[in-house]
């Protein structure tokens, strides 16, 4: 982790991350909470008895406390961070013994548990872990055969939490749904074709609305589906601009059941010059919108407001905490074009889908309460909109 790298809380209220001392040494890193919520942002250092590692961890709950991660001794050590007058208070929350790297999950919905990741590469496995917000310190969940990556929540109650597994046997990468509370085997979410990697970059509870990135088409593309639909997945040309990379890193939330009006904050980059830029898209428009991102803008990392507001974060030697607000205009809605009509759906089982229609991405009734969604497979592969 560096001056650049942040991380958000799962309400937007608070956010932290590990900076350098002004005026210090290279290694005299502490941690920093900023707050988001107020009239204006600002930050408060929270200095430990001793300068933190630069790759540490953090996560800022919704209360105000960050949780850090220290790995010491082949154990990574778990604390929550906070304000105490002009001190920092810390609160142990235990240890877990590995000697594979740990990354922390994005936030649950809840603003209070946090998941860990943690490979064990001798088992040839990944470890899910509760870090906070547990009992009684950190707590096993699952293990996940594979190699795990990535991160989401499909269900506003943070029970469902999607990952990306690469299988060890077949080396593909697909994302699995894993029942944090119910436990059990992963079920499959994305596999697109039969030998297509896929893998999923965001998901919005309340639209239903997942950005993914897959092979299928014949080469890494960013396409969209929409969780509970037998629409195809999509892969618009306007995610896919020549000699630029794009990377999806926040979905605008509260759009109840209307994805393609949902607006996704993109960070573009062309690597040949240099040169790094921020557009929003929707799944109406055939063309993203370029807008201005603020000087010292921590690249990738921003939030949406329900009424469509765009937060970005940044921080400069003149103003070292800031927050820039986008009210990011809505145009006229475009149709979306139908799928191709060559392209032929697979649905387990040996039965035809009808034509343009793939099998669904619902949700279908599972044990405990909680709904599963069923894996999507050998969708049409629509390459524009």
């Amino acid at each position: 982790m560096s001056d650049f790298m942040m991380s958000i809380a799962a309400d937007g209220s608070y956010a932290a991350r590990l900076v350098r001392a002004p005026g210090g040494a290279e290694d005299a890193w502490y941690t920093e909470r900023w707050t988001l919520d107020g009239p204006e942002p600002y930050a408060v250092p929270l200095p430990a008895g001793q300068p933190e590692e630069p790759d540490s961890p953090v996560q800022p709950l919704a209360d105000g406390r960050v949780l850090i991660a220290r790995y010491a001794d082949g154990h990574y050590h778990l604390a929550l961070l906070y304000p105490s007058g002009p001190e920092t208070g810390e609160l142990p929350l235990g240890a877990l013994e590995s000697s594979g790297a740990l990354r922390l999950l994005p936030p649950a919905p809840d603003g209070a548990r946090v998941y860990a990741l943690v490979a064990d590469d001798a088992a040839g496995e990944t470890a899910l872990w509760l870090v906070c917000g547990g009992a009684f310190g950190p707590e096993p969940v699952t293990r996940v055969p594979g190699h795990c990556s990535g991160g989401a929540w499909l269900d506003a109650g943070g029970r469902l939490l999607a990952l990306d597994r690469t299988d060890p046997a077949t080396g593909h990468t697909r994302t699995v749904t894993v029942d944090v509370e119910g436990g059990g085997l992963p079920s499959e979410l994305l596999r697109i074709t039969e030998h297509s990697n896929d893998r999923l970059l965001l998901a919005d509870p309340d639209s239903g609305l997942l950005m993914v990135v897959s092979d299928a088409p014949g080469e890494d593309r960013i396409g969209w589906g929409v969780l509970g639909s037998r629409l195809p997945v999509r892969f618009p040309e306007a995610l896919h601009p020549d000699g630029v990379a794009i990377r999806p890193f926040a979905v605008q939330p509260g759009q109840m059941l209307t994805p393609e009006a949902c607006a996704v904050a993109l960070e573009l980059s062309a690597p040949e010059v240099g040169v790094r830029w921020v557009a929003v898209w929707r799944a109406q428009q055939r063309e993203v919108q370029p807008i201005a991102a603020p000087e010292g803008w921590l690249a990738g990392v921003g939030r949406w407001t329900a009424a469509g507001e765009l937060l970005l974060p940044y921080a400069t030697e003149e103003l070292p905490w800031g927050l820039e607000r986008v009210l990011v205009p809505v145009p006229e809605p475009q149709p979306l074009r139908p799928a191709p009509e060559t392209a032929v759906p697979y649905v387990p089982g040996g039965q035809e889908a009808p034509a343009g229609h793939g099998p669904p991405v619902s949700a279908a009734p599972a044990n405990q309460g909680v709904t599963k969604p069923v894996p999507l497979h050998h969708s049409p592969l629509a390459r524009t909109d």
